[in-house]
């Protein structure tokens, strides 16, 4: 193959995983010990799916390269985007109107400064959306949590609790809400079941809509 994947090998592991990164990094995860030949041939099985999926990371939009936080770069806030630009003479940090407006004073801290508004507002929104789902449908958690996570937008513990990225901030809003109808579906149905997705249905219609558009265009949210 004209490609090398990185190979990572677990004890834990009971069967051979190929992934795409958004970055277009092939990570192939195998049960410690498993042969040369076994992998090579499970990237020839599924080449095809690789080409496709290499092409795809290929022809994305440059806006969505990692930021250099310099003017007129752009940052998705609620689905929309926004140009940057660094200003003098601003007290906050970073502000949210027509642009974002970036203080000059935090240049070198810009990623930090940008991570800490996106928290902020994460936790406003998506507790909003969490509440208006439970009032509706009667699916309340023991507790919401504000994670990190890159890779993981959402769970739901064995305890009730909801765990949810702020990343997802940067999403168009019915996209959060599907996220976390997901997730509040979960308190009744452990698993990924008929059932489970009934219950999905039952709650937003269009569910299949936000759950396609997430799956296609997850890669926005590594920006940062």
């Amino acid at each position: 193959m004209r490609y090398k994947p990185v190979v990572k090998f677990s004890n834990r592991r009971k069967n051979l995983s190929i992934q795409i990164s958004n970055d277009g990094e092939i990570i192939v995860k195998a049960p410690y010990g498993t042969p040369e030949e076994t992998i090579r041939l499970a990237l020839e099985k599924h080449k095809k799916w690789i080409e496709k999926k290499l092409f795809e990371i290929n022809q994305r939009d440059p806006k969505f390269l990692k930021r250099k936080f310099i003017n007129g770069e752009g940052f998705l806030y609620l689905g929309n985007w926004y140009r940057l630009e660094i200003v003098k003479n601003q007290k906050e940090p970073l502000i949210l109107k027509d642009f974002f407006y970036l203080s000059d004073k935090y240049k070198e801290k810009a990623r930090e400064v940008f991570i800490n508004w996106y928290k902020k507002q994460a936790k406003k929104v998506i507790n909003e959306r969490v509440n208006y789902y439970s009032n509706l449908t009667g699916l309340n958690p023991k507790s919401v949590k504000i994670t990190s996570a890159q890779k993981r937008l959402g769970s739901c513990s064995s305890n009730g609790n909801l765990n949810l990225s702020w990343r997802l901030v940067m999403l168009p809003i019915r996209v959060i809400d599907y996220v976390v109808v997901h997730e509040l579906a979960h308190l009744e149905e452990h698993n990924h079941s008929k059932n489970f997705w009934v219950k999905v249905k039952t709650i937003m219609p269009d569910y299949e809509k936000h759950k396609n558009w997430l799956k296609e265009n997850a890669y926005m949210m590594d920006i940062l």
